[in-house]
């Protein structure tokens, strides 16, 4: 019978469960939406307990198309990072709300930090810098405004997405998060081996209250055996980003790829030492393996896919997200338009967690066509200042792997291709993140030998984008978004 690989996908805007062969075929998708909560302007909570039963939903879903429990060889973990949820251990019931990685509500604490000269010594360990986009003020403002969180005491437990459903699934026997979601606290330094006490003491934690630091693949838990019908071992975790890089094969030094979610997140595999970038990137751990971390230099987007939902949910817009292609292509440019689709503060390189989104250079003559099309040209205006700030630090990108939902739309693919002026691969098996997570389970049960080899077993064709661009049209383009830009 084939040992399938089942993997726990828990995103920001959705949950599912892929159901992998060992060559990389997906054999079964089951997929749930995840509810979205703005108490306030520049707040974003999730429900875990929402998190938790639609996780456990589509995972028997795909146990059921699988066979059974005793079809599944592994299961791999992937998720949105920098979440952050409180729980009671003796219940094992969330306290509260999740905050998410999207949410702002702690950006003063991070100025007052910043104030206090603190971000060099923070940026130095972990490779972040202050911004409300990491999990430690996020822990810190719990303690501060939620009594019952403080209240729980020594039965308190605090993790990020991973460690939350490794905790439900194990029954409350395993709380343990892998080192790339650890990476993602500002609570571990890069060449640490667990929590750096120091942090934990600027941001009032309790080290008691958060889970184990452990290697991306091997013997992370078992699930309860009621919740399948037998135990399966939990073989795989690593965050959404790191995930996808591992899944698009970019394992050695200099490999870069772009994933476009929720937001967009650049990473280049930096080999076994952090970078430290001086041009405000991050630094963070890729993957652990036997205890040895390899690293990548990353530069976060906060806003990309999410824009083309707000275009469809709230603006109206669109009728469906694929129909932004269509649109784009309607119009022979943007008509003057520009956006900056800061909806929810300026990632990397600019961390600027109070800027707002902004529409520049409307008249009577822009159609609904130039505000989408706008929108879709504002993903490759923000990879291209990444693209620079990389530079800056010293790692030259030779082409880009992009994957992700987003990508499936050509235009895109292209304009990225032009505005680079890079040779832009996409591959045929858009899931990379999820793959990535096969992979790393698949490795952890001894499928695959290592992640080399699972990467070369579980490859798929690309589809390769050449810059077509006359570069003063795109230096055309880069000054209009450099006034947009200059105005936010």
């Amino acid at each position: 019978m084939t040992d399938f690989i089942l993997v726990i996908d828990e995103g920001t805007t959705s949950t599912r469960a892929m159901l992998f062969q060992p060559d990389g075929t997906i054999a079964g998708t089951a997929q749930r939406p995840l509810s979205q909560h703005y108490p306030s302007p520049g707040q974003v909570e999730h429900d875990a307990a929402e998190i938790w039963d639609s996780s456990l939903a589509v995972a028997r879903e795909m146990v059921g198309k699988a066979g059974g429990a005793k079809a599944i060889a592994a299961i791999g973990i992937t998720n949105q990072r920098e979440t952050v949820v409180a729980w009671d251990r003796s219940t094992g019931q969330p306290i509260g709300t999740a905050l998410v990685w999207q949410d702002r509500r702690t950006a003063s604490r991070c100025q007052e930090l910043v104030a206090a000269r603190l971000e060099p010594m923070i940026q130095q360990r972990t490779g972040l810098l202050l911004d409300p986009y990491f999990s430690a003020t996020k822990m810190e403002w719990m303690l501060v405004n939620r009594p019952d969180v403080r209240a729980a005491g020594d039965k308190l437990a605090f993790g990020t997405v991973d460690s939350w459903l490794l905790w439900k699934l194990t029954g409350g026997t395993t709380h343990a998060t892998d080192a790339s979601n650890a990476s993602r606290t500002m609570l571990m330094a890069l060449d640490g081996n667990g929590w750096d006490r120091q942090l934990c003491e600027q941001f009032h934690i309790e080290a008691a209250s958060l889970p184990a630091i452990v290697d991306c693949h091997g013997p992370i838990g078992e699930t309860e055996p009621s919740l399948f019908g037998l135990a399966i071992p939990i073989c795989g975790m690593a965050g959404d980003q790191q995930a996808a890089t591992i899944g698009q094969g970019c394992l050695g030094a200099g490999h870069t790829k772009a994933t476009f979610g929720t937001g967009a997140f650049v990473l280049t595999n930096s080999g076994e030492r952090p970078l430290h970038s001086s041009n405000r990137l991050l630094s963070t751990v890729l993957c652990q393996e036997a205890g040895q971390r390899s690293y990548a230099l990353e530069g976060s987007i906060f806003v990309a896919g999410s824009l083309m939902q707000w275009l469809r949910d709230s603006a109206n817009l669109l009728v469906s997200a694929p129909e932004s292609e269509a649109l784009a292509r309607s119009v022979p440019d943007n008509g003057g338009v520009y956006m900056v689709p800061a909806l929810s503060g300026l990632g990397a390189p600019h961390w600027r967690p109070e800027a707002r989104g902004l529409i520049q250079g409307i008249s009577f003559a822009t159609t609904r066509a130039h505000l989408v099309r706008a929108a879709l040209e504002a993903q490759a205006h923000q990879i291209y200042d990444l693209m620079k700030a990389f530079e800056a630090d010293g790692v030259k990108w030779e082409r880009l792997r992009i994957d992700g939902g987003m990508v499936a739309n050509d235009w895109l693919a292209q304009d990225l291709a032009d505005m680079l002026d890079l040779v832009v691969e996409r591959p045929s098996m858009l899931e990379t993140t999820a793959l990535g997570a096969a992979m790393l389970a698949a490795v952890g049960a001894g499928i695959h030998a290592d992640l080399p080899a699972a990467a070369a077993a579980m490859d798929s064709d690309v589809t390769c984008f050449e810059p077509k661009m006359p570069p003063a049209e795109r230096e055309r383009r880069l000054a209009g978004w450099r006034d947009a830009l200059r105005r936010v």
